[in-house]
């Protein structure tokens, strides 16, 4: 063979490579909003940066009429590009060929990326868009399942891993994503569920769509199955290429730093009226945390998940920190079973890979109900517990107002090895509110009383005062300084920079045991 007929023997196979399932399923694909797997790795990565791997693998099935019928790549391609100039690995499920099932090559090609990452400790990026497993290859699809979920636990809290789910993902499929550190969903064009709606309607003779089953919105809003909602393709890859700049290329290395025109001594008097002094009174944490990191710039994670709890990304003097946030707007900013597991996924990524936590306490408790306890609230709310106590890398907190009961302890208090703890003047640190504290303690005196509102009044007031203000802890340590909220921009930013070089180990153990 000629050098010649070598070169036109590269040059086609690697055309009828890009061809995926044919022009006329490609049309297909993209009448229905959703772009092709090769268009979506072109948007993910940087312009001219995507190197393809495993281009020419074809399908090992020999039955049900499939050994006619093969296709380079067998619907899914696999490679390593740059992201904002750092590498990274992705592979895009390929639904013009077979449905973007998964078979046995397709597997190993995805298995082949992972080992890549995790090898080289570089992030792993999951396009879904597939009908599920190959039912032509049957077991051995199956174990390519399992093979891919075995790598994703393997990589937990080594390298970041990110799923978006752009078509169908359902099954066995949906535990690779479940696994991974974050999941993005499209808005209108895909779905996750275990059992679809058919098989709902035979076993449980239940209704329901495959929108209301496992939507976006549903897995947003519902279950927090999902992170991020996005409006169509190419948002949902601007988010993930977001998202990756606040991250780290793997647990050994920092998040990446990012000067800020920001000052970092910038005090600002507007914080000091977003607090009000009443604890029952509401307001937006947000408000706060904009007003105080760089550049007003926060990603919130699960935005539309437990609104009681608020997390994500922002930057404090160039630096990356994870924060965390009860929201005073919704059941007055109490923790229950979703916000507790919400933050305690969220603070656990953090510790795992180096990224300081800020967290912002204005908690009046645990939420009550025979709702919430029967759901396992203790055993719930253990798990916000643990991973905070957990945690090794830096940890500030700020409390900005109410800090009552367990909740107080929770809430990465000085007891859980936070580093440097902070208290707003209005801030109010004890068992339980004053109105509370005085009906048990003072239950008698106000049923005898001629006017008990007003003895009631009185002595909440004296509670407030002798038992709740940040000084009583500050006194014992538990709050290292009572600062002004105008303060808290370069207070963290001068915390975070003393904690850099901070080193905190964890007793010998295989692992710990927390409460799932």
């Amino acid at each position: 063979m000629t050098i010649n007929s070598r070169i036109e023997e590269l040059e086609r196979r690697n055309a009828e490579s890009e061809q995926g399932g044919g022009e006329q399923r490609r049309a297909r694909q993209e009448s229905s909003g959703k772009m092709t797997a090769r268009a979506r790795l072109e948007l993910l990565f940087d312009e001219g940066s995507f190197e393809e791997i495993d281009k020419f693998v074809e399908h090992r099935g020999q039955d049900f009429g499939l050994a006619e019928v093969r296709v380079p790549g067998d619907g899914v391609v696999c490679g390593r590009g740059q992201i904002h100039g750092r590498l990274a690995f992705a592979f895009a499920q390929d639904f013009t060929v077979f449905g973007g099932s998964l078979s046995e090559a397709n597997a190993a090609k995805i298995c082949k990326v992972m080992d890549l990452s995790l090898k080289v400790g570089a992030p792993v990026i999951g396009l879904n868009d597939s009908g599920g497993a190959r039912i032509q290859e049957g077991v051995a699809s199956l174990a390519g399942y399992a093979d891919i979920f075995l790598r994703n636990t393997l990589a937990s809290g080594v390298i970041p891993q990110i799923s978006a789910i752009m078509g169908p993902c359902a099954g066995g499929a949906v535990y690779s994503p479940a696994i991974t550190d974050f999941t993005f969903m499209v808005d209108h064009s895909s779905y996750m569920f275990v059992t679809g709606p058919d098989v709902i309607k035979t076993v449980m003779h239940e209704e329901v769509t495959k929108e209301n089953l496992g939507g976006p919105l549903t897995h947003n809003r519902k279950s927090g199955v999902a992170h991020f909602l996005a409006a169509d393709d190419a948002d949902c890859l601007a988010r993930v290429r977001h998202l990756l700049t606040f991250l780290p290329q793997n647990n050994h290395e920092d998040p990446p730093w990012v000067a800020s025109r920001d000052r970092d001594d910038r005090s600002d008097e507007s914080l000091d009226e977003i607090v009000p002094a009443e604890p029952d009174k509401p307001y937006d944490i947000k408000q706060l945390i904009l007003g105080v990191v760089d550049d007003g710039t926060f990603l919130e994670i699960q935005e539309h998940y437990a609104l009681n709890l608020v997390v994500g990304f922002a930057r404090l003097g160039g630096q990356c920190v994870g924060i965390v946030a009860n929201q005073p707007q919704v059941l007055a900013g109490c923790l229950d079973i979703d916000a507790s597991v919400k933050g305690a996924r969220f603070v656990r990524f953090c510790d795992a890979f180096n990224i300081p936590l800020v967290t912002f306490v204005d908690v009046p408790g645990f939420l009550p109900g025979t709702q919430q306890e029967f759901g396992g609230i203790i055993r719930q709310g253990a798990k916000l517990l643990y991973a905070f106590a957990e945690a090794t890398v830096p940890k500030v907190t700020v409390i900005t107002r109410k800090a009552y009961g367990g909740a107080y302890c929770v809430m990465s208090s000085k007891h859980l090895r936070t580093d440097v703890n902070y208290a707003y003047p209005t801030a109010e640190i004890a068992v339980m509110g004053a109105e509370g504290a005085v009906n048990i303690v003072y239950r008698r005196e106000l049923a005898a009383a001629e006017n008990p509102n007003r003895l009631r009044k009185e002595k909440a007031a004296e509670f407030r005062q002798r038992f709740a203000n940040p000084y009583i802890a500050a006194a014992r340590g538990y709050v290292d300084a009572v600062i002004l909220p105008r303060e808290t921009r370069p207070r963290l930013i001068a915390a975070l920079r003393m904690l850099q070089t901070k080193r905190e180990s964890m007793p010998a153990k295989k692992h710990g045991n927390i409460p799932l």
